[in-house]
């Protein structure tokens, strides 16, 4: 198994992880329904699927008879 031959400076350690931070999510006012999203993503509102402010899936419930 690989191991380091020198430690590795507080600098050198420091500086890789400038580049490791925390990012707001960019979000999406829906003109249909008024629900905030993520850009280029399906959400649920009351039941149904919308993209790009229109219907794609209706939630269906499904009852089953048993006789």
């Amino acid at each position: 198994m690989a191991h380091p031959k020198r430690r590795q400076s507080s600098t050198r350690r420091d500086k890789r992880r400038t580049h490791y931070k925390a990012v707001v999510p960019q979000l999406a006012k829906d003109a249909t329904t008024g629900e905030l999203h993520l850009f280029h993503r399906a959400h649920w509102h009351e039941g149904k699927l919308y993209y790009k402010g229109k219907v794609v899936l209706e939630k269906t419930v499904e009852t089953t008879e048993e006789n």
